[in-house]
């Protein structure tokens, strides 16, 4: 992290960086470059020994000119306001992205999860929609699932807001399981649309059947990835998780891979079979490979490692997975980045598809979920790669300068300074 900056002060670099390609008014930078509001709690959970013991927690409504807020809890041991606030910001140029009719929100709890039993983990989950009742709702904002968090958990919130507003209300939360109003798709939605943005741009990209891949985190969206690619005949010569990685120059077998995380066992279970080897889970990033995916956590690729890299092309399925410091280095390596607000954007997006089946009783199969996923996912990315070659700007800046447009026509349409001037 850059010196003496908070992590919203560094995203809000790409806001002052797409504002220089486009005619917007000062207003909208005002209005965009703080959140609308932010709200601190803290909440008092009865344990299993019959203790009470308290956990921070926050929910930010970043902005919402194009409708409700949209975002995911975390349950996270380092989770802060400032990070809340940060994810928020990219969320509401995620939903932008997209032209989805949503602002961006997002919340966390300050908690390692796994030191909690089952039944502390619902009662902290309940204590979450006791405390922000009032904040959320399906008009003015709608959680989903993040870091460590699932469809259960988001099944007990949703439970937990019907039982409080009295009425039955599964539009107040997406990632919910398929029983209680889930949407069919949700589950691989991110790593999927970036598979399709990957798929769309092979050409452009110089990617074929056979390019390496390797993947920083094989959690939910690795694990995904790492499926559609391989089906495809991409070779994933490289993974890790938090206890270790693995690379083999032949192609790891994925389907091994994907056993031994059902079975909740490392990825590195697997070296020493063929020519697997078991490698520093830093040096994922560093394995000569065509596609780079970095899918875990905020800022692993900054300015220190940034130089080791040999893909000429990374798939953000994190969300700011790399620093503005990162960014600079790898564009002077001609390294050509595929951004977070773009590439994962496919999480969100089946969220938006979840809320509407909700809110019209009316469920999709799971073929027109990915047929609709594809065709925001196709637009939106040959919109973003057009307007990167045309103003021969970066794709992540194109992204931004394409959110920017949308978001600067939404605002503009409530009236700036000019025309309360005239």
């Amino acid at each position: 992290m850059t010196s003496g900056k908070s992590m919203l002060q560094q995203a809000l670099v790409r806001l002052d960086e797409a504002a220089k390609h486009l005619n917007i008014h000062h207003d909208v930078l005002e209005k965009l470059q703080y959140p609308r509001e932010t709200t601190q709690v803290r909440l008092m959970v009865r344990m299993d020994d019959g203790s009470r013991k308290s956990f921070m927690a926050w929910r930010c409504r970043y902005d919402d000119t194009r409708g409700p807020t949209k975002g995911g809890i975390r349950f996270h041991p380092e989770s802060s306001a400032d990070e809340v606030e940060t994810l928020a910001f990219w969320m509401t140029f995620k939903c932008a992205v997209m032209n989805l009719p949503y602002g961006g929100g997002k919340g966390a709890v300050r908690v390692n999860s796994h030191e909690l039993s089952k039944a502390e983990l619902e009662r902290l989950s309940r204590s979450y929609i006791q405390a922000f009742a009032r904040i959320i709702g399906p008009d003015r904002d709608i959680p989903a699932p993040d870091v460590y968090t699932n469809s259960m958990i988001m099944g007990w919130m949703a439970d937990e807001y019907s039982s409080i507003v009295g009425q039955s209300t599964p539009a107040v939360i997406t990632g919910k399981p398929i029983a209680l109003g889930g949407s069919l798709g949700r589950d691989d939605a991110t790593a999927r649309g970036g598979y399709y943005l990957v798929r769309h741009l092979e050409q452009e990209l110089g990617l074929k059947r056979g390019s390496r891949v390797a993947i920083q985190g094989f959690g939910n969206a690795g694990q995904h990835i790492a499926r559609l690619l391989d089906d495809d005949g991409y070779k994933i010569v490289a993974v890790s998780d938090s206890q270790g990685a693995i690379a083999s120059d032949s192609g790891l077998d994925v389907n091994a891979l994907l056993k031994a995380k059902e079975h909740g066992r490392s990825v590195t279970t697997l070296a020493g079979t063929g020519d697997v080897r078991a490698i520093d889970a830093n040096d994922v990033i560093a394995v000569d490979c065509d596609l780079l995916v970095p899918a875990a956590m905020e800022d692993l690729i900054h300015k220190d490692n940034a130089h080791g890299i040999k893909a000429r092309i990374v798939l953000e399925l994190a969300n700011g997975p790399i620093t503005p410091e990162a960014d600079e280095i790898l564009a002077e390596k001609n390294v050509i980045i595929l951004p977070d607000i773009l590439a994962n954007a496919g999480g969100v997006t089946v969220s938006y598809f979840e809320w509407v089946q909700n809110r019209q009783g009316y469920y999709w199969s799971v073929e027109e979920v990915h047929s609709r996923l594809k065709t925001i996912m196709d637009a939106e990315g040959a919109a973003i790669w057009k307007r990167a070659q045309e103003q021969k700007i970066s794709v992540r800046s194109a992204a931004y300068v394409h959110a920017l447009a949308r978001l600067s026509n939404a605002i503009e349409a409530h009236g700036t300074q000019p025309f309360f001037t005239m």
